[in-house]
């Protein structure tokens, strides 16, 4: 163990086993988590060598043939709680993404919560034996996030009951589904439903594309892989044009939207059935997002205690980076932000399944709620993520860079979240969508429950503090006090919003140019509700930690997380009169104060999330600390090394030279 890590452990004031059955839902679930990773970790059939020494075709094959050994194994095993496949799965990968990612993220749960009973007997069995591999084409060339643009068509013929599927377009062909490229033999196509001459918009099919015998491309399927992107090189993202496919009637997803075999279409209750499995994919990447930030943490927070740079103090040694203020400021914020966004992301995994409950037994009520709020959440903490996980890599300086730390492979595989399932800025729009009508409500008499019930009673306070007067935040010490300013900041720029849309229409815009004209309050607005949102739960989830010390230390995380953001947001904060000016110079003081709490603690933080080496794969973030050896093997062990004198000296430089 290298000296520097055991000091920091030593020093720690609460043990990190108590924070990690915290984070695991208690003792028995952290005990089962390391038993799956056992399991996986232990397992032969689960080793490889680097995958940064692969050629994009090797990464590829590589995963198929884990994906393939995983899910047998989890047969096997017979793991079936789906937290727990995640885990396996997870682990399984160890840092491969899953060429049959897609297949069980989507295409599974789309049948799940689509199908009627008997084409859940149909093709659930197919699924599981193998026979069907499948993937969700919804994005095309032409439209990603604004899915009512979708062009590919699926007209029906009642003469043979039948559901002819087409690209009209160059722009309508299918573009970067996971696994379409040479994985999948069937497809979840989601395509504008033409029947009795009507278009009914979005609805979904199942489309078979490869022969299950030969896994050739069916006559009229055009698919292929789209070429290497920015990461993800062993997934096969894919094209996908499809010429006159004929599919019955039986293959459209019949549980809510119907067409019958006349071609009469009935309705589903509620137009956002169809975009279930979005929202179920966007309110689990608020989840990842905590993933990818907890292990970018780690890594760069062992390493800042290990590594030790310049001099405090002329003469003495050199100080362990990690007692640097500049780079306290760069980490510890990110790790109380960590903290937050597992707290948030166990928030909204229990609310899809809470509601995904109430909508089987026929209750859709809280459906648009859900909506707004995985967008709105996707968007804000896959932002947040994505820009931590770069200060992390930069927080390393040079070693940073090296692809042997772990952090660009985090980054690359991360960064895309900003995008899939939504880009980001339109998830805001939508989110701001709900939030305005909301608002619209409440000027309207009407009483809101769930989550924008605080645009309920916030009314009277929404007008600027006079000069003078007292602020909201009487003391920025007091966490709840804290959480009710960024409850009225968010109403205020909910308000601002509205009002905006209000005053571009009196211009005579028509909705649309409003709604454009108005973007930029609409998405803070947006952000300040996601960043309510986020507080509040952070600071509900003290309520339930009883021991003294694990208290103690997330209390000082949730007040440092609370007070960086009303930092960076400082201008709504003033303008609203929920704190003055001398408040934010002691903002900026406690701050301090709080990371110099945080400080003793912050090895065994990133401790208590738990990540084994085998996950992390970075030698910067190995638990024992033993970073510059570990660093030197894995460089020895580059390809480039394996002969004292590459090829291309013999091929090109010896020749130049003796002609010299």
């Amino acid at each position: 163990m290298n000296p520097d890590l055991r000091k920091e452990r030593a020093n720690a004031t609460f043990e990190p086993e108590i924070l990690t059955n915290i984070l695991d839902g208690g003792a028995e679930k952290t005990r089962r988590r390391r038993e799956i990773e056992s399991l996986v970790i232990n397992d032969p059939d689960f080793q490889h060598e680097d995958l940064n020494f692969m050629s994009r075709s090797e990464r590829y094959d590589e995963s198929v043939k884990k994906s393939i050994q995983m899910f047998s194994k989890l047969r096997d095993y017979g793991i079936a709680d789906p937290e727990e496949i995640n885990l396996y799965k997870r682990l399984a990968r160890k840092g491969l993404p899953e060429s049959l990612g897609v297949h069980y993220s989507m295409f599974v749960p789309t049948l799940l919560s689509q199908c009627t009973p008997e084409q859940h007997d149909k093709w659930l069995p197919l699924c599981r034996s193998f026979k069907v591999f499948g993937t969700y084409a919804q994005t095309e060339l032409g439209h990603g996030t604004h899915i009512r643009g979708l062009e590919t068509t699926a007209t029906y013929d009642p003469s043979t009951q039948e559901f002819v599927l087409n690209s009209p377009t160059v722009t309508s062909i299918k573009w970067w589904p996971g696994g379409l490229g040479k994985t999948s033999n069937h497809a979840i196509v989601l395509a504008q439903l033409y029947t009795q001459g009507k278009c009914f918009g979005l609805h979904a099919f199942i489309v078979p594309i490869r022969c299950m015998k030969t896994h050739q491309p069916l006559p009229g399927v055009v698919v292929g892989d789209i070429g290497p992107k920015f990461g993800f090189e062993e997934v096969d993202n894919g094209y996908l044009k499809l010429d006159n496919i004929r599919i019955p009637r039986e293959n459209m997803l019949m549980k809510y939207a119907k067409v019958q075999p006349d071609g009469t279409y009935v309705k589903p209750p509620s137009d956002k059935l169809t975009y279930g499995t979005m929202v179920f994919i966007r309110a689990m990447i608020v989840g990842e997002s905590a993933i990818a930030l907890s292990k970018s943490c780690t890594i760069a927070i062992r390493y800042s205690a290990v590594r030790h740079q310049s001099e405090l103090r002329a003469g003495e040694p050199e100080p362990q980076i990690l007692d640097y203020q500049a780079q306290q400021h760069k980490l510890f914020p990110l790790l109380a932000t960590a903290y937050a966004f597992t707290f948030v992301g166990q928030y909204m995994k229990n609310t899809y399944n809470r509601i995904s409950g109430d909508i089987n037994q026929g209750d859709f009520s809280e459906l648009p709620e859900l909506h707004a709020l995985a967008a709105g959440l996707k968007a804000f903490t896959t932002w947040s993520t994505n820009a931590g996980v770069e200060v992390c890599r930069m927080a390393c300086g040079g070693h940073g860079y090296s692809r042997s730390s772990g952090l660009p492979d985090i980054y690359v595989t991360f960064t895309p979240m900003c995008t899939y399932e939504g880009e980001n800025t339109v998830m805001m729009l939508q989110t701001a969508r709900y939030l305005v009508k909301s608002y619209r409500q409440v000027r309207d008499g009407k009483k809101l429950s769930g989550i924008v019930s605080y645009l309920n009673d916030s009314h009277p306070r929404l007008q600027p503090q006079t000069t003078g007067s007292r602020p909201t935040v009487t003391n920025i010490n007091d966490l709840q006090s804290l959480v009710e300013a960024y409850k009225l900041r968010a109403t205020k720029l909910v308000e601002t919003a509205a009002k905006s849309l209000q005053t571009e229409l009196q211009r005579n815009k028509s909705q649309e140019d409003a709604w454009n004209n108005s973007s930029l309050e609409l998405i803070r607005a947006s952000d300040a509700h996601c960043h309510y949102v986020v507080v509040k739960l952070f600071a509900a989830k003290l309520s339930e930690i009883s021991h003294t010390a694990v208290y103690s230390v997330l209390s000082a995380l949730a007040l440092l997380y609370t007070l960086h953001g009303v930092a960076n947001n400082s201008g709504d904060f003033l303008q609203a009169g929920l704190l003055t000016v001398p408040q934010l110079a002691q903002v900026t003081q406690r701050i301090k104060a709080l990371m110099a709490e945080i400080r003793p603690n912050a090895v065994a933080l990133v401790d208590a999330f738990d990540y084994r080496d085998e996950m992390l794969s970075s030698v910067l973030g190995r638990y024992d600390g033993n970073v510059y050896e570990s660093m030197f093997e894995w460089a020895k062990s580059s390809p480039l090394n394996r002969t004292e004198v590459h090829e291309s000296y013999y091929k090109y430089m010896k020749p130049m030279q003796s002609k010299l």
